[in-house]
């Protein structure tokens, strides 16, 4: 069992940064092949970022890519999304989620099966 927690959400300004974690349970997440994703209102989840198990290899979605970059550390069982340049059409609750079952890229919504709560993210213009 993966228990994962969100933090660093909250609202800023267009322009602006945030930098949001996300706090991982479990002797085995350096395993796990980890994502960021967001739904805004009205909008299914989409994706934001990706990492591989070592933290070698990343993913970006087109809209957030050259502006966030995702991050681990598997000593301290974190995952990190740190945002710049953010616009209001980043405004969203940013999930975090693990693949207990993949160590590469994982892009695809239904394939993770660990979530976090979510945390928001609102972006003023």
């Amino acid at each position: 069992q993966v228990q994962l927690v969100e933090s660093g959400g909250g609202l800023v300004q267009a322009g602006g940064s945030l930098r949001l974690s996300c706090a991982a349970s479990g002797r085995t997440f350096s395993r796990y092949a980890m994502g960021w994703f967001r739904q805004a209102p009205g909008k299914e989840r989409e994706f934001v970022a990706a990492i591989n198990w070592s933290g070698g290899s990343t993913a970006y979605a087109d809209s957030v890519t050259g502006r966030f970059t995702v991050s681990r550390d598997n000593a301290k069982n974190t995952v990190n999304l740190r945002m710049n340049s953010l616009k209001p059409e980043d405004t969203a609750i940013y999930y975090c989620a693990a693949d207990s079952t993949a160590y590469g890229i994982v892009v695809v919504t239904s394939e993770y099966d660990y979530w976090g709560q979510g945390t928001q993210v609102p972006v003023s213009s």
